[in-house]
């Protein structure tokens, strides 16, 4: 049986992690602190370094609460029903939707290339996300749905656009807009190597 001390450790830490996801979305980084962060937790600074070393860590762990939220929805659609067709661009859509969220825009986008250094960000991120992008490819591509393409290379492609559309998502004034924007553009590059068949509906 689990101790109370084990689920009250486990309960403290998950609301140190939420409150820093919530100070972190709204003040950033640099304007919140960890007194800020143990009160909104209801726990005392003691406790917080009892589950962290400082601040930097507990940026990480909301790091990857946010970005773990991201990648089990994605990973439910990639490999949830329908063709790999309508799986790839219903994992396009959830991208474009995630990249609108508050919390993923400020502490996944802005903040932690900033705070983590950009080769661990990146390393992260490849971590997270380029995993789903070379396995949605080459479903598409084993279900002949796209012409065959150097997997490698061409996932390593799609993932750049991918971050670089985020990218301009977060920093736009308009990001609904220009969510829009990319996703139609990519969809466009995607029906560019999709197999041309008759009667075959692209969309």
């Amino acid at each position: 049986m689990r101790s109370r001390r084990l689920d009250y450790s486990e309960s403290t830490r998950s609301a140190l992690v939420d409150s820093a996801v919530e100070l972190f979305t709204k003040r950033g980084y640099a304007g919140t602190s960890l007194d800020e962060i143990a009160k909104r937790a209801r726990v005392t600074k003691g406790a917080l370094y009892h589950h962290f070393s400082g601040k930097q860590a507990l940026f990480e762990a909301a790091f990857d609460q946010v970005e773990s939220l991201v990648y089990d929805r994605l990973d439910k659609i990639m490999h949830g029903e329908g063709t790999p067709w309508e799986r790839a661009l219903g994992g396009l859509n959830a991208f474009i939707k995630a990249c609108l969220d508050p919390s993923y825009q400020r502490i996944a986008i802005h903040e932690a290339p900033v705070v983590m250094g950009w080769e661990r960000w990146r390393e992260a991120e490849e971590r997270c996300s380029f995993g789903l992008v070379r396995t949605g490819l080459q479903s598409l591509i084993d279900a002949g749905e796209v012409e065959p393409v150097p997997v490698e290379v061409t996932a390593r492609l799609l993932f750049g656009a991918l971050s670089s559309a985020a990218t301009e998502i977060a920093s736009s004034p308009d990001p609904k807009k220009v969510g829009a924007e990319i996703e139609d553009v990519i969809v466009r590059m995607l029906v560019r190597l999709r197999r041309t068949e008759p009667d075959v509906s692209i969309g």
